[in-house]
Protein backbone atom coordinates (compact mmCIF):
# COMPACT_ATOMS: atom_id res chain seq x y z
CA UNK A 1 0.00 0.00 0.00
CA UNK A 2 1.37 3.68 -0.38
CA UNK A 3 1.60 4.83 2.51
CA UNK A 4 4.02 6.24 4.66
CA UNK A 5 3.36 6.43 8.49
CA UNK A 6 -0.14 5.14 7.83
CA UNK A 7 -1.60 7.84 5.27
CA UNK A 8 -2.41 7.63 1.72
CA UNK A 9 -1.46 10.62 -0.52
CA UNK A 10 -3.26 12.03 -2.95
CA UNK A 11 -1.71 13.24 -6.70
CA UNK A 12 -1.80 16.99 -4.87
CA UNK A 13 0.23 16.09 -1.56
CA UNK A 14 2.70 14.23 -3.62
CA UNK A 15 3.04 17.58 -6.06
CA UNK A 16 3.75 19.57 -2.39
CA UNK A 17 6.28 17.00 -1.41
CA UNK A 18 8.21 17.04 -4.29
CA UNK A 19 8.32 20.59 -4.43
CA UNK A 20 9.94 20.92 -1.14
CA UNK A 21 13.04 19.76 -3.33
CA UNK A 22 12.49 20.07 -7.05
CA UNK A 23 11.64 23.49 -8.30
CA UNK A 24 9.56 23.50 -11.51
CA UNK A 25 8.82 20.60 -14.16
CA UNK A 26 5.90 20.67 -12.60
CA UNK A 27 4.43 18.07 -15.49
CA UNK A 28 6.83 16.13 -14.57
CA UNK A 29 5.58 16.24 -10.65
CA UNK A 30 1.34 15.73 -11.92
CA UNK A 31 2.86 12.63 -14.43
CA UNK A 32 4.55 10.92 -11.44
CA UNK A 33 1.80 11.54 -8.75
CA UNK A 34 -0.81 10.29 -11.16
CA UNK A 35 1.34 7.31 -11.99
CA UNK A 36 1.52 6.63 -8.01
CA UNK A 37 -2.09 7.12 -7.49
CA UNK A 38 -2.92 4.91 -9.69
CA UNK A 39 -0.85 2.16 -7.78
CA UNK A 40 -3.42 2.68 -4.68
CA UNK A 41 -6.13 2.33 -6.54
CA UNK A 42 -5.21 -0.65 -8.02
CA UNK A 43 -4.78 -2.55 -5.06
CA UNK A 44 -8.12 -1.66 -3.87
CA UNK A 45 -9.50 -3.25 -6.96
CA UNK A 46 -10.55 -7.19 -6.83
CA UNK A 47 -7.41 -8.96 -7.97
CA UNK A 48 -8.72 -10.14 -11.16
CA UNK A 49 -10.04 -6.72 -12.28
CA UNK A 50 -5.78 -5.82 -10.42
CA UNK A 51 -4.05 -8.23 -12.46
CA UNK A 52 -5.20 -6.36 -15.75
CA UNK A 53 -4.33 -2.88 -14.78
CA UNK A 54 -0.30 -2.72 -15.80
CA UNK A 55 1.08 0.79 -14.55
CA UNK A 56 1.82 3.51 -16.72
CA UNK A 57 5.51 3.78 -17.48
CA UNK A 58 7.40 7.98 -18.09
CA UNK A 59 9.60 8.77 -19.93
CA UNK A 60 11.42 11.72 -18.75
CA UNK A 61 12.58 14.15 -21.63
CA UNK A 62 15.04 16.57 -20.37
CA UNK A 63 18.57 18.27 -20.21
CA UNK A 64 21.23 17.02 -17.68
CA UNK A 65 20.85 18.59 -14.14
CA UNK A 66 17.13 19.80 -14.21
CA UNK A 67 15.94 17.22 -11.65
CA UNK A 68 14.75 14.49 -13.55
CA UNK A 69 16.79 11.50 -10.89
CA UNK A 70 15.45 13.60 -7.91
CA UNK A 71 11.81 13.90 -8.72
CA UNK A 72 12.29 9.65 -8.60
CA UNK A 73 14.76 9.58 -5.18
CA UNK A 74 12.54 11.85 -3.49
CA UNK A 75 9.23 10.09 -5.03
CA UNK A 76 10.12 6.78 -3.70
CA UNK A 77 11.46 8.42 -0.30
CA UNK A 78 7.89 9.48 0.28
CA UNK A 79 6.19 6.57 -0.20
CA UNK A 80 9.12 4.30 1.16
CA UNK A 81 9.10 1.71 -1.64
CA UNK A 82 12.24 -0.11 -3.13
CA UNK A 83 13.44 1.87 -5.51
CA UNK A 84 17.14 1.25 -7.88
CA UNK A 85 18.93 4.11 -10.29
CA UNK A 86 20.73 2.52 -13.24
CA UNK A 87 22.17 3.51 -16.15
CA UNK A 88 20.93 2.21 -19.40
CA UNK A 89 25.04 2.34 -20.89
CA UNK A 90 26.03 -0.20 -18.44
CA UNK A 91 23.93 -3.23 -20.05
CA UNK A 92 24.72 -4.90 -23.34
CA UNK A 93 22.72 -7.73 -25.37
CA UNK A 94 22.91 -10.90 -24.58
CA UNK A 95 26.21 -12.34 -25.82
CA UNK A 96 28.19 -9.93 -25.03
CA UNK A 97 30.18 -9.37 -22.01
CA UNK A 98 29.03 -7.21 -19.61
CA UNK A 99 25.67 -6.84 -17.56
CA UNK A 100 22.22 -8.03 -18.40
CA UNK A 101 19.31 -6.22 -18.15
CA UNK A 102 17.69 -8.38 -15.64
CA UNK A 103 20.09 -7.53 -13.31
CA UNK A 104 18.54 -4.40 -12.66
CA UNK A 105 15.30 -6.36 -11.33
CA UNK A 106 17.70 -8.41 -8.81
CA UNK A 107 18.98 -5.21 -7.58
CA UNK A 108 15.72 -4.01 -7.14
CA UNK A 109 14.94 -6.96 -5.04
CA UNK A 110 18.06 -6.79 -2.75
CA UNK A 111 17.05 -3.31 -1.85
CA UNK A 112 13.84 -4.57 -1.01
CA UNK A 113 14.81 -7.32 0.99
CA UNK A 114 16.98 -4.90 2.77
CA UNK A 115 14.53 -2.57 3.49
CA UNK A 116 12.36 -4.78 5.10
CA UNK A 117 15.44 -6.56 7.28
CA UNK A 118 15.98 -3.15 8.65
CA UNK A 119 12.18 -2.57 9.69
CA UNK A 120 12.06 -5.94 10.95
CA UNK A 121 15.35 -5.45 12.73
CA UNK A 122 14.23 -2.39 14.37
CA UNK A 123 10.83 -4.01 15.83
CA UNK A 124 13.17 -6.68 17.58
CA UNK A 125 15.52 -4.55 18.68
CA UNK A 126 14.44 -3.44 22.17
CA UNK A 127 14.20 -7.44 22.94
CA UNK A 128 17.45 -7.73 21.11
CA UNK A 129 19.08 -5.22 23.86
CA UNK A 130 18.12 -7.14 26.14
CA UNK A 131 19.28 -10.24 25.55
CA UNK A 132 22.68 -8.65 23.99
CA UNK A 133 22.79 -6.78 27.91
CA UNK A 134 22.55 -10.34 29.33
CA UNK A 135 25.24 -11.95 27.39
CA UNK A 136 27.38 -8.65 27.85
CA UNK A 137 26.76 -9.06 31.68
CA UNK A 138 27.73 -13.05 31.22
CA UNK A 139 31.24 -11.69 29.69
CA UNK A 140 31.75 -9.36 32.47
CA UNK A 141 31.45 -11.60 35.45
CA UNK A 142 31.10 -15.20 34.17
CA UNK A 143 30.29 -18.13 36.24
CA UNK A 144 32.54 -20.26 38.06
CA UNK A 145 33.18 -23.38 36.00
CA UNK A 146 33.19 -27.03 37.15
CA UNK A 147 36.62 -28.49 36.94
CA UNK A 148 35.78 -32.02 37.81
CA UNK A 149 36.98 -33.22 34.22
CA UNK A 150 39.20 -31.75 31.64
CA UNK A 151 38.64 -34.45 28.97
CA UNK A 152 36.94 -32.78 26.19
CA UNK A 153 33.61 -32.25 25.88
CA UNK A 154 34.38 -33.37 21.98
CA UNK A 155 35.55 -36.55 22.84
CA UNK A 156 33.00 -37.15 25.60
CA UNK A 157 30.07 -37.22 22.84
CA UNK A 158 32.05 -39.44 20.65
CA UNK A 159 32.50 -41.73 23.68
CA UNK A 160 28.76 -42.51 24.69
CA UNK A 161 29.32 -40.29 27.73
CA UNK A 162 27.33 -37.55 26.57
CA UNK A 163 25.78 -37.18 30.43
CA UNK A 164 29.20 -36.91 32.15
CA UNK A 165 30.15 -34.31 29.58
CA UNK A 166 26.95 -32.32 30.07
CA UNK A 167 27.58 -32.85 34.19
CA UNK A 168 31.25 -31.23 33.56
CA UNK A 169 29.69 -27.94 31.37
CA UNK A 170 27.16 -27.39 34.14
CA UNK A 171 28.02 -24.97 37.09
CA UNK A 172 28.97 -25.68 40.57
CA UNK A 173 26.41 -25.84 43.32
CA UNK A 174 26.24 -22.80 44.92
CA UNK A 175 24.73 -21.99 48.53
CA UNK A 176 22.02 -19.56 48.73
CA UNK A 177 24.32 -16.45 50.35
CA UNK A 178 26.61 -16.88 47.10
CA UNK A 179 24.19 -17.32 44.38
CA UNK A 180 22.64 -13.82 46.57
CA UNK A 181 25.82 -12.20 46.37
CA UNK A 182 26.59 -13.04 42.83
CA UNK A 183 22.83 -11.46 41.98
CA UNK A 184 23.94 -8.58 43.67
CA UNK A 185 26.75 -8.02 41.81
CA UNK A 186 25.37 -8.73 38.41
CA UNK A 187 22.71 -6.02 39.11
CA UNK A 188 25.18 -3.45 40.08
CA UNK A 189 27.18 -4.16 36.87
CA UNK A 190 23.89 -3.82 34.83
CA UNK A 191 23.14 -0.90 36.58
CA UNK A 192 26.65 0.73 35.77
CA UNK A 193 26.12 -0.09 32.35
CA UNK A 194 23.13 0.98 31.16
CA UNK A 195 24.71 4.32 33.31
CA UNK A 196 27.65 4.26 30.28
CA UNK A 197 30.05 3.72 33.11
CA UNK A 198 31.97 0.73 31.41
CA UNK A 199 31.80 1.81 27.68
CA UNK A 200 35.69 2.05 27.48
CA UNK A 201 36.42 -1.33 29.53
CA UNK A 202 37.66 -4.15 27.49
CA UNK A 203 35.87 -7.45 27.42
CA UNK A 204 35.81 -10.62 25.75
CA UNK A 205 32.70 -11.76 23.82
CA UNK A 206 32.21 -14.71 22.01
CA UNK A 207 31.24 -14.23 18.47
CA UNK A 208 29.54 -16.80 15.88
CA UNK A 209 30.87 -16.63 12.48
CA UNK A 210 29.60 -18.47 9.30
CA UNK A 211 33.01 -19.59 7.21
CA UNK A 212 33.49 -18.03 4.11
CA UNK A 213 34.84 -20.11 1.27
CA UNK A 214 34.40 -16.86 -1.54
CA UNK A 215 34.87 -19.40 -4.42
CA UNK A 216 31.86 -18.20 -6.48
CA UNK A 217 30.74 -20.25 -9.14
CA UNK A 218 30.66 -19.31 -12.75
CA UNK A 219 27.84 -19.79 -14.95
CA UNK A 220 25.88 -17.89 -17.44
CA UNK A 221 24.73 -14.31 -18.08
CA UNK A 222 23.78 -13.14 -14.36
CA UNK A 223 24.97 -15.68 -12.19
CA UNK A 224 27.32 -12.96 -10.39
CA UNK A 225 23.93 -10.67 -9.40
CA UNK A 226 22.53 -13.42 -8.43
CA UNK A 227 25.00 -14.20 -5.85
CA UNK A 228 25.07 -17.91 -6.18
CA UNK A 229 28.32 -18.93 -4.75
CA UNK A 230 29.54 -21.59 -2.51
CA UNK A 231 28.75 -20.05 0.55
CA UNK A 232 25.30 -19.82 -0.16
CA UNK A 233 24.66 -22.70 -1.00
CA UNK A 234 26.55 -24.54 1.59
CA UNK A 235 26.16 -21.92 4.63
CA UNK A 236 23.50 -24.38 6.18
CA UNK A 237 25.42 -27.04 5.86
CA UNK A 238 28.96 -25.90 7.32
CA UNK A 239 29.03 -25.60 10.39
CA UNK A 240 29.33 -22.44 11.79
CA UNK A 241 32.50 -21.42 14.23
CA UNK A 242 32.86 -18.92 17.33
CA UNK A 243 35.80 -16.66 17.77
CA UNK A 244 36.64 -14.65 20.76
CA UNK A 245 37.11 -11.14 20.16
CA UNK A 246 38.40 -8.83 23.16
CA UNK A 247 36.94 -4.92 22.40
CA UNK A 248 35.74 -2.42 24.32
CA UNK A 249 32.08 -2.63 26.13
CA UNK A 250 30.51 -0.38 23.74
CA UNK A 251 31.69 -2.24 21.04
CA UNK A 252 30.89 -5.42 22.05
CA UNK A 253 27.40 -4.26 22.96
CA UNK A 254 26.87 -3.01 19.21
CA UNK A 255 28.14 -6.56 18.00
CA UNK A 256 25.57 -8.80 20.34
CA UNK A 257 23.15 -6.63 19.52
CA UNK A 258 23.29 -7.14 16.08
CA UNK A 259 23.76 -10.71 16.21
CA UNK A 260 21.03 -10.88 18.40
CA UNK A 261 18.16 -9.31 16.08
CA UNK A 262 19.70 -11.52 13.36
CA UNK A 263 18.50 -14.31 15.47
CA UNK A 264 15.19 -12.91 16.08
CA UNK A 265 14.68 -11.73 12.75
CA UNK A 266 13.13 -14.62 10.40
CA UNK A 267 14.32 -14.25 7.28
CA UNK A 268 11.70 -16.55 5.31
CA UNK A 269 8.85 -14.17 6.09
CA UNK A 270 11.74 -11.33 5.24
CA UNK A 271 11.90 -12.95 1.93
CA UNK A 272 8.56 -12.91 1.23
CA UNK A 273 7.66 -10.01 2.27
CA UNK A 274 10.33 -8.11 -0.17
CA UNK A 275 9.14 -10.32 -3.13
CA UNK A 276 5.87 -9.34 -2.82
CA UNK A 277 7.72 -5.28 -2.01
CA UNK A 278 9.86 -5.41 -4.98
CA UNK A 279 6.56 -6.75 -7.42
CA UNK A 280 3.67 -4.51 -6.15
CA UNK A 281 5.84 -0.95 -4.74
CA UNK A 282 8.94 -1.26 -6.63
CA UNK A 283 10.35 1.82 -9.06
CA UNK A 284 13.41 1.44 -11.27
CA UNK A 285 14.61 4.55 -12.88
CA UNK A 286 16.18 3.96 -16.05
CA UNK A 287 18.56 6.73 -16.53
CA UNK A 288 20.82 7.64 -19.88
CA UNK A 289 18.20 6.10 -22.36
CA UNK A 290 19.05 7.96 -25.45
CA UNK A 291 22.42 6.81 -24.62
CA UNK A 292 20.98 3.16 -26.40
CA UNK A 293 19.29 4.83 -28.79
CA UNK A 294 20.79 4.60 -32.61
CA UNK A 295 20.17 7.37 -34.58
CA UNK A 296 20.38 7.44 -38.26
CA UNK A 297 23.29 6.16 -39.81
CA UNK A 298 24.86 4.47 -37.09
CA UNK A 299 23.97 0.68 -36.86
CA UNK A 300 27.19 -0.44 -36.66
CA UNK A 301 30.08 0.20 -34.93
CA UNK A 302 31.10 -0.03 -31.66
CA UNK A 303 27.70 0.43 -30.57
CA UNK A 304 25.93 -2.42 -32.59
CA UNK A 305 24.35 -3.66 -29.15
CA UNK A 306 22.43 -0.15 -28.78
CA UNK A 307 19.59 -1.82 -30.04
CA UNK A 308 19.88 -5.38 -28.57
CA UNK A 309 19.72 -3.46 -25.05
CA UNK A 310 16.70 -1.91 -25.61
CA UNK A 311 15.37 -5.35 -27.47
CA UNK A 312 16.47 -6.70 -23.54
CA UNK A 313 14.46 -4.17 -21.93
CA UNK A 314 11.31 -5.11 -23.69
CA UNK A 315 9.97 -7.58 -22.14
CA UNK A 316 11.46 -6.77 -18.66
CA UNK A 317 9.15 -3.31 -18.84
CA UNK A 318 6.39 -5.00 -20.21
CA UNK A 319 6.31 -7.66 -18.02
CA UNK A 320 8.22 -11.13 -17.40
CA UNK A 321 9.49 -12.98 -14.32
CA UNK A 322 13.19 -12.92 -13.19
CA UNK A 323 14.96 -15.36 -11.31
CA UNK A 324 16.65 -14.13 -8.19
CA UNK A 325 18.40 -15.84 -5.64
CA UNK A 326 15.11 -15.27 -2.71
CA UNK A 327 13.10 -16.37 -5.87
CA UNK A 328 10.79 -15.52 -9.26
CA UNK A 329 9.63 -12.27 -9.22
CA UNK A 330 7.42 -10.89 -11.71
CA UNK A 331 8.05 -7.39 -13.30
CA UNK A 332 3.91 -6.78 -14.60
CA UNK A 333 3.43 -4.49 -11.85
CA UNK A 334 6.99 -3.07 -11.35
CA UNK A 335 6.94 1.08 -12.37
CA UNK A 336 9.82 2.18 -14.66
CA UNK A 337 10.90 5.95 -14.83
CA UNK A 338 12.64 6.07 -17.89
CA UNK A 339 15.09 9.63 -18.76
CA UNK A 340 17.65 10.77 -21.18
CA UNK A 341 18.45 13.93 -22.36
CA UNK A 342 17.83 13.13 -26.14
CA UNK A 343 19.97 16.21 -27.46
CA UNK A 344 21.52 14.17 -30.14
CA UNK A 345 18.97 11.35 -30.86
CA UNK A 346 15.10 11.70 -30.39
CA UNK A 347 12.36 9.23 -28.37
CA UNK A 348 11.56 8.73 -31.47
CA UNK A 349 14.98 6.97 -32.17
CA UNK A 350 14.12 4.50 -29.72
CA UNK A 351 12.68 1.21 -31.48
CA UNK A 352 8.85 1.10 -31.19
CA UNK A 353 7.65 -1.08 -29.46
CA UNK A 354 10.12 0.52 -26.51
CA UNK A 355 8.36 3.66 -27.01
CA UNK A 356 4.95 1.47 -26.64
CA UNK A 357 5.77 0.28 -23.12
CA UNK A 358 6.62 4.03 -22.03
CA UNK A 359 3.71 5.54 -22.51
CA UNK A 360 3.55 8.92 -20.72
CA UNK A 361 6.00 11.05 -21.63
CA UNK A 362 7.08 14.53 -20.57
CA UNK A 363 9.75 17.10 -21.40
CA UNK A 364 11.30 18.92 -18.56
CA UNK A 365 12.12 22.47 -19.15
CA UNK A 366 15.50 24.14 -19.12
CA UNK A 367 16.94 25.94 -15.81
CA UNK A 368 16.60 30.06 -16.21
CA UNK A 369 18.19 32.11 -14.13
CA UNK A 370 15.20 32.80 -12.28
CA UNK A 371 14.94 28.92 -11.31
CA UNK A 372 18.48 28.62 -10.23
CA UNK A 373 17.77 31.56 -8.05
CA UNK A 374 15.05 29.55 -6.61
CA UNK A 375 17.09 26.14 -6.00
CA UNK A 376 19.56 28.17 -4.23
CA UNK A 377 17.05 29.55 -1.84
CA UNK A 378 13.69 27.52 -1.71
CA UNK A 379 14.41 23.61 -1.30
CA UNK A 380 14.79 22.16 2.39
CA UNK A 381 18.65 21.31 1.38
CA UNK A 382 19.82 23.39 -1.22
CA UNK A 383 23.40 23.97 -1.00
CA UNK A 384 23.46 26.93 0.62
CA UNK A 385 21.76 25.48 3.81
CA UNK A 386 24.34 22.85 3.45
CA UNK A 387 27.48 25.16 3.16
CA UNK A 388 25.89 27.11 6.40
CA UNK A 389 25.20 23.48 7.76
CA UNK A 390 29.01 22.38 7.13
CA UNK A 391 30.53 26.08 8.49
CA UNK A 392 28.33 26.12 11.42
CA UNK A 393 30.25 22.86 12.76
CA UNK A 394 33.15 25.21 13.08
CA UNK A 395 31.59 28.34 14.72
CA UNK A 396 31.33 30.05 11.66
CA UNK A 397 28.02 32.08 10.97
CA UNK A 398 27.71 32.17 7.03
CA UNK A 399 24.62 34.94 5.10
CA UNK A 400 23.85 35.05 2.36
CA UNK A 401 22.05 38.06 1.26
CA UNK A 402 19.24 37.91 -1.85
CA UNK A 403 21.43 40.19 -4.00
CA UNK A 404 24.40 37.69 -3.80
CA UNK A 405 22.16 34.68 -4.43
CA UNK A 406 21.01 36.22 -7.90
CA UNK A 407 24.40 36.56 -8.67
CA UNK A 408 25.31 33.00 -8.35
CA UNK A 409 22.39 32.10 -10.38
CA UNK A 410 23.39 34.74 -13.18
CA UNK A 411 26.98 33.60 -13.13
CA UNK A 412 25.70 29.70 -13.32
CA UNK A 413 23.54 30.56 -16.34
CA UNK A 414 26.06 32.55 -18.28
CA UNK A 415 27.82 29.54 -17.89
CA UNK A 416 25.30 26.76 -18.88
CA UNK A 417 24.88 28.88 -22.10
CA UNK A 418 28.72 29.40 -23.18
CA UNK A 419 29.90 26.25 -22.30
CA UNK A 420 27.73 22.45 -21.74
CA UNK A 421 24.67 23.22 -20.08
CA UNK A 422 24.93 20.96 -16.98
CA UNK A 423 21.59 22.62 -15.27
CA UNK A 424 21.78 22.67 -11.48
CA UNK A 425 24.67 21.13 -10.89
CA UNK A 426 26.53 24.23 -12.38
CA UNK A 427 25.84 25.50 -9.13
CA UNK A 428 27.76 23.19 -7.41
CA UNK A 429 30.97 24.02 -8.49
CA UNK A 430 30.29 27.99 -8.71
CA UNK A 431 29.22 27.44 -4.94
CA UNK A 432 32.71 25.49 -4.26
CA UNK A 433 34.89 28.15 -5.94
CA UNK A 434 33.16 30.91 -4.11
CA UNK A 435 33.43 29.51 -0.55
CA UNK A 436 36.87 27.41 -0.68
CA UNK A 437 38.95 30.08 1.07
CA UNK A 438 36.44 30.27 3.56
CA UNK A 439 36.18 26.72 4.35
CA UNK A 440 39.83 26.35 3.82
CA UNK A 441 40.39 29.27 7.19
CA UNK A 442 36.93 27.45 8.44
CA UNK A 443 38.84 27.37 11.84
CA UNK A 444 40.72 30.36 12.17
CA UNK A 445 37.44 32.18 11.65
CA UNK A 446 35.26 29.86 14.70
CA UNK A 447 33.00 32.33 16.30
CA UNK A 448 32.93 34.89 13.20
CA UNK A 449 29.95 35.69 11.12
CA UNK A 450 30.54 35.94 7.17
CA UNK A 451 28.40 37.84 5.34
CA UNK A 452 27.75 37.18 1.51
CA UNK A 453 27.08 39.52 -0.61
CA UNK A 454 27.43 40.87 -4.24
CA UNK A 455 30.47 42.48 -4.08
CA UNK A 456 31.91 39.43 -2.57
CA UNK A 457 30.52 36.74 -4.96
CA UNK A 458 32.21 39.65 -8.14
CA UNK A 459 35.33 39.65 -6.23
CA UNK A 460 35.60 35.80 -6.08
CA UNK A 461 34.21 35.29 -9.72
CA UNK A 462 34.85 37.57 -12.01
CA UNK A 463 38.06 36.67 -13.13
CA UNK A 464 36.82 33.04 -13.98
CA UNK A 465 34.11 34.72 -15.61
CA UNK A 466 36.11 36.56 -17.82
CA UNK A 467 38.86 34.18 -18.35
CA UNK A 468 37.08 31.62 -21.15
CA UNK A 469 39.99 29.45 -21.33
CA UNK A 470 39.63 29.16 -17.18
CA UNK A 471 36.10 28.98 -17.09
CA UNK A 472 36.47 25.81 -19.58
CA UNK A 473 38.64 23.80 -16.84
CA UNK A 474 37.03 25.58 -13.28
CA UNK A 475 33.36 25.68 -13.91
Amino acid sequence: MIRQEGRDFSPREIVAYLDRYVIGQEKAKRAVAVALRNRLRRRRLPEEAAREIAPRNILMVGPTGVGKTEIARRLSHLVNAPFVKVEATKYTEVGYVGRDVESMIRDLVETAVQMVKERKVEEVREVAKVRAEDRLLDALLPRPRSAVSRVPEFFRLFGGQQEEAAQASTPPPQTPEEEQRFTATRERLREMLRNGRLEDREVEVEVTEVPKLGMPLLGGAGMEEMGMNLNEMLGGLLPKKSRRRRVSVAEARRILEAEEAEKLVDMEAVTREALEKAQEEGIVFLDELDKVAAGEGRGAGPDVSREGVQRDLLPIVEGCTVQTKYGPVTTDHILFIAAGAFHKVKPSDLVPELQGRLPIRVELDSLGEEELFRILREPEHSLVRQYQALLGTEGVELLFEEGALRAIAKFATAANRDMENIGARRLATIMELLLEEISFDAQELAGSTVRVDVPFVEERLRDVAADKDMRNYLL
